[in-house]
């Protein structure tokens, strides 16, 4: 019996794991979940599953969360404190799904004791890619890709040399405003991009969707993961979001992976590496579907392309800049003060203003530095955004 622990339970990824270990629960001692806001379905998952701890981040939550887990045996704990103790917990494998850089943390502790860490947290690698790949191997785990273009690209490799490698193109489905005109992005509201055409997800990665901030973290992150020149990744459009991912060769050979739009696919090949085995989701009948359609994207669209791409040139800490002005200017216009187009504004601004104030190249790479780093391009994000603002009046 595997032992796992499922950090961000609460979450699209988190339940979409969950529904695949329900399925077959004899095979899985579930040792922690950690969710955030949502108590009930927290504590729903924890009884369910009979998991030795479940910790909401919130501390304030503590004592619902309790009340719900009450004579259960399943504990509850709260807070960033219980989230590291928790990932101290032994097990086999780990799901790191929590949302944003609070994701760091617990997957470092993860690796630290030697567990295969199914990694959907992107902010990690884009944060501190060097410092989660040098945890890694120093205790012998091992990360699996759960991002569907970063599965496909796995997939895509398996058995090949990366030195072969030409070129590597994440798909993207372009989001809610891919055929908007320019000129309307600026007045886009938070429901028209909380809605993603083909994809389930929450509503921060659905806007991340929309911006493309998603995309560029994931060109960030293949660069992290698979070691490559970003001169060798790229971004394409692809309405249908079939293909996943694309891996070309010296050869000219081009290795696409395709399957339906449903994460339970990078999921289980992650749950049951290096075994495939069989999972509850949509085989494609290429007949019927007729045609899939690929376009290059438009970085006047899409400037957080652009963006990612200063970002991989300079290295460094640059990633946490990027990810934690990102984070703050999404912050504000989920809360209605911050317009749409003004993301990627206060993203270039805070890149800019730190570049110049810090040595953002050479500075080590510790869980110290990252956090430092992050907690300055916060303060540096709030001030364009008051700026920002301001301007828009």
């Amino acid at each position: 019996m595997r032992r796992i622990s499922i950090f961000g339970a609460t979450g699209s990824i988190g339940q979409n794991t969950l529904d695949l270990i329900k399925r077959a629960p004899d095979e899985y001692e579930v040792v922690a979940l950690t969710g955030g806001q949502n108590i009930a379905q927290l504590a729903r998952d924890a009884i369910d599953l009979r998991a030795q701890v479940a910790v909401t981040a919130d501390e304030t939550r503590l004592a619902e969360l309790r009340a719900a887990l009450s004579g259960t045996g399943v504990a509850a704990q709260a807070g960033e404190n219980a989230l590291i103790a928790a990932a101290e917990r032994p097990v086999d494998w780990v799901m790191s799904a929590i949302v944003g850089a609070a994701g760091l943390a617990p997957g470092l502790k993860a690796l630290e004791q030697g567990a295969t860490l199914a990694l959907a947290n992107k902010e990690s690698l884009v944060t501190a890619g060097p410092l989660i790949l040098a945890t890694a191997a120093e205790n012998s785990a091992r990360i699996l890709p759960v991002d569907s273009e970063h599965s496909a690209v796995f997939q895509a490799l398996v058995g090949e040399d990366i030195a072969a490698v030409e070129r590597i193109l994440i798909t993207a489905s372009g989001g809610a405003f891919r055929d908007w005109p320019l000129d309307e992005l600026p007045n886009a509201t938070l429901a028209q991009a909380s809605t993603h055409p083909n994809w389930d997800m929450g509503q921060r990665i659905t806007i991340d969707s929309a911006s493309m901030f998603n995309k560029a973290l994931e060109l960030i992150e293949t660069k992290e993961y698979f070691g490559v020149d970003p001169a060798k990744i790229e971004a394409i459009i692809h309405p249908q979001s079939l293909v996943h991912a694309m891996v070309g060769f010296r050869d000219g050979a081009l290795m696409a992976h395709i399957g339906a739009s449903d994460m339970r696919h990078a999921i289980g090949y992650a749950l049951h590496w290096p075994e495939r085995r069989d999972l509850p989701v949509e085989r494609l009948d290429l007949a019927r579907i007729g045609t899939l359609d690929f376009a290059a994207p438009d970085e006047a669209r899409y400037p957080a392309l652009r963006l990612a791409r200063e970002v991989m040139a300079a290295g460094g800490l640059s990633g946490a800049v990027f990810n934690a002005a990102k984070e703050r200017a999404l912050d504000e216009f989920i809360a209605g003060r911050l317009r749409f187009t003004d993301m990627a504004v206060v993203v270039e601004q805070v890149l800019n203003k730190m570049s110049q104030e810090h040595d953002l190249k050479t500075a080590a790479i510790t869980l110290d530095n990252v956090r430092d780093v992050d907690h300055l391009a916060r303060m540096r994000a709030d001030e364009m955004i008051t700026i920002t603002r301001a301007n828009n009046q």
